[in-house]
């Protein structure tokens, strides 16, 4: 995580901002195969848990169906029950238990809520990695995608001469679906990056401005049979 801003009384413990440049070709499923995609992200913790939010805004490039950019979003708070209960909820590896949700929205049918059980455990070499196992409840006409979802988020730091290699991302499982006609589907997205800041400018831009890679591995894309994504874009992102 990044360094912590404090705030008074500890309702805000620490939190985040920072945005992201992509860009990327082969795409599946999208008005052209080539996309740019501007991403604003926030996380955090707080007094009875903690957050992740993020917007996308999607670019299109050689695009013939009038449709030029999209949007699509997510926030995901979590309630900690070792915050609400005032002790820690820990064993073995695992370091605390939460009541996580997620809703997710964009333009046309995407519109689903997302609630069920987070696990954090503590593991060597991992800056952080939580496991979020999720009842999907599809909100928008025409979302078929009730179901059940499983959700690995983690993040390594490599330190690499002055600076560190950071590969953080995610897992979106979906699996047991209700309706047929949506597919069980894995979404595979790491990204690896390197501190650019801290190498330039030292110990005080350490992560500000990361650079590298994002891999995009999307089975059964939108729960779309046989549509099987498999690319990257570079990115820039900077923390404010």
């Amino acid at each position: 995580m990044l360094t912590p801003q404090a705030f008074a009384g500890d309702l805000v413990q620490w939190w985040d901002f920072s945005a992201t440049a992509l860009y990327g070709e082969d795409y599946d499923l999208a008005p052209s195969d080539k996309q740019t995609t501007v991403t604003l992200e926030t996380a955090g913790a707080w007094k009875y848990g903690d957050w992740f939010a993020f917007q996308d805004f999607i670019y299109f490039k050689g695009d013939h169906t009038g449709m030029d950019s999209t949007t699509y979003g997510e926030i995901s708070p979590r309630f900690s029950a070792s915050k609400i209960l005032g002790e820690k909820i820990a064993f073995g590896p695992i370091t605390d238990l939460s009541l996580a949700l997620t809703y997710e929205e964009g333009e046309g049918p995407v519109h689903s809520l997302l609630y069920g059980l987070g696990v954090d455990v503590a593991v060597p070499y991992f800056t952080y990695l939580n496991f979020n196992t999720y009842r999907r409840d599809a909100m928008s006409s025409g979302n078929i995608s009730d179901g059940w979802q499983f959700t690995p988020v983690f993040r390594i730091d490599i330190p690499v001469g002055s600076a560190n290699i950071v590969l953080d991302g995610f897992i979106d499982w979906v699996f047991a679906t209700d309706n047929s006609g949506y597919e069980e589907n894995f979404h595979f997205n790491p990204q690896l990056k390197y501190d650019l800041g801290k190498s330039l400018f030292g110990d005080h831009k350490a992560n500000k401005l990361l650079v590298g890679i994002e891999y995009d591995l999307w089975t059964n894309k939108y729960g779309v049979k046989g549509v099987d994504q498999d690319t990257y874009s570079v990115i820039a992102q900077y923390h404010f």
